[in-house]
């Protein structure tokens, strides 16, 4: 199984995973990547400085497979939903 290895970039910060992860697939990495980010913008009081951030995930020869913005990784509401609470 293929292993994986999350980075956090934080504005010129780069945090590197120097453990990584095993998971079957690219597609398995990005849901990680997104439960991850999730997480971490849940656990932060303060999430305007997370919001810039990527989360890099690279394999194992360190070549990256994708980048993941956390602002991506927060739920919209659905379109002509007006609530805002």
């Amino acid at each position: 199984m293929p292993r994986y290895f999350f980075h956090t970039r934080i504005g010129d910060a780069l945090l590197t995973d120097e453990e990584g992860v095993e998971l079957h697939d690219p597609d398995h990495a990005w849901r990680v990547a997104r439960a991850t980010i999730r997480e971490s913008l849940s656990e932060e009081p303060d999430t305007s400085r997370l919001i810039t951030a990527s989360l890099i995930v690279a394999d194992a020869s360190g070549e990256t497979v994708f980048e993941f913005p956390f602002s991506e990784a927060v739920d919209t509401p659905p379109e002509g939903d007006d609530t805002l609470h």
